[in-house]
């Protein structure tokens, strides 16, 4: 029986109130990964992001990409305990997940050429997001693989804030 623990940007030990694109347009930030243990495969179930712009003069949308580093994983960041969806359950999750805990971001690179994974789009004042159509569709990494699933943000706008949510189970 798989076990599903929710993974969010405000679950991090340091965590933003707001997380911002950068302030450079069109350029992206690693502000977040996820990585399997040694013994447990790790699937992205889904993936949630709120634009958290007020007074904005402007449309404009941010984009969450999704990208797996192929050779070693990212590290850094604040960390993020993953929270059992069911608290009935006490079997704690294998998966490791961080978050920038600066607005620039603090998440060191793993190595590789970036496989595209996935991604959501949502305004700067909306919601927006991706669930998996079936078990087929979870975006999966291997347990024990050196890979990292990291969550890269972008804008046309500079440092528009969002918040994210997801899904992971192992």
């Amino acid at each position: 029986m798989p076990f599903v623990y929710n993974v969010d940007s405000r679950m991090a030990a340091a965590a933003l109130e707001n997380y911002a694109t950068h302030a450079t347009p069109n350029t992206e930030i690693d502000a977040a990964f996820w990585k399997p243990g040694a013994t447990c495969t790790m699937n992205l179930l889904n993936l949630r992001g709120q634009g958290k712009g007020a007074g904005l003069t402007a449309l404009s949308g941010i984009a969450l990409r999704l990208k797996i580093y192929p050779t070693t994983a990212a590290a850094g960041g604040s960390a993020i305990t993953p929270k059992a969806v069911d608290d009935r359950h006490t079997r704690a999750a294998v998966s490791v997940c961080a978050a920038a805990a600066t607005a620039a971001g603090n998440v060191t690179a793993g190595t590789g050429t970036l496989a595209q994974a996935g991604g959501i789009s949502f305004g700067a004042s909306g919601p927006g997001g991706w669930v998996a159509e079936n078990p087929d569709s979870m975006i999966t990494i291997e347990g024990g693989a050196a890979r990292s699933l990291d969550l890269f943000s972008s804008s046309p706008t500079a440092s528009l804030n969002y918040e994210w949510f997801s899904r992971i189970q192992e």
